[in-house]
């Protein structure tokens, strides 16, 4: 009895020491860096707010212990960001189901280039663009895996700093070193 519960400890242990270790950078990986202008489809391109894309998959553990923070920041912030959610993995998801499951009435795209022009490669991922839709943040939204480390809100102070035009934030390395799935695949 003693050696089994040993092995499921040590299959949590292995589970969480894996999704501790930055997710590795794709070998075809293009760097895109803040400042930069991000050229986005057609359908995507909106007013004269700044716009958040949530790179997520609901199949990636990471993405779906995320979704309550993600939630929380478009209620806070809803009127004075566009918000939309770039599913990356939409084999079996449609536009209607993810908004419904997740109780979020934004747009939501399938569209995997979308992370190439940001220089997103893992789920989930904040990017966040200025209202002429140059790269203003790129990385996690908390330190956190279950995004609960509220001194590390990533996301959230990036949105704050945008919002009151500040250029000098600077965030550490576990904002900006991606944790979670893979991309194409999201799996980790």
């Amino acid at each position: 009895m003693s050696l089994i519960f040993l092995g499921i400890a040590l299959l949590f242990w292995r589970n969480e020491w894996i999704y501790n270790l930055p997710t590795p950078v794709p070998a075809t990986y293009r760097a895109v860096d803040p400042g930069a202008t991000i050229d986005l489809p057609a359908n995507l391109k909106s007013g004269s707010k700044p716009l958040f894309l949530h790179f997520f998959n609901p199949d990636c553990p990471c993405s779906r212990f995320n979704m309550t923070y993600f939630k929380t920041l478009v209620k806070q912030y809803g009127g004075q960001v566009d918000f939309a959610i770039v599913v990356m993995n939409n084999a079996d998801y449609t536009e209607k189901e993810v908004q419904e499951k997740y109780g979020l009435p934004i747009p939501v795209f399938f569209d995997s280039s979308i992370a190439a022009r940001c220089g997103v490669y893992s789920t989930p991922q904040a990017v966040i663009l200025d209202p002429a839709r140059k790269l203003y943040y790129r990385g996690n939204y908390n330190r956190s895996r279950y995004c609960t480390d509220t001194k590390s809100n990533y996301a959230q102070l990036a949105l704050e700093g945008l919002l009151q035009k500040k250029n000098d934030l600077r965030f550490d390395r576990f904002a900006l070193t991606a944790y979670g799935c893979r991309l194409p695949n999201c799996k980790k």
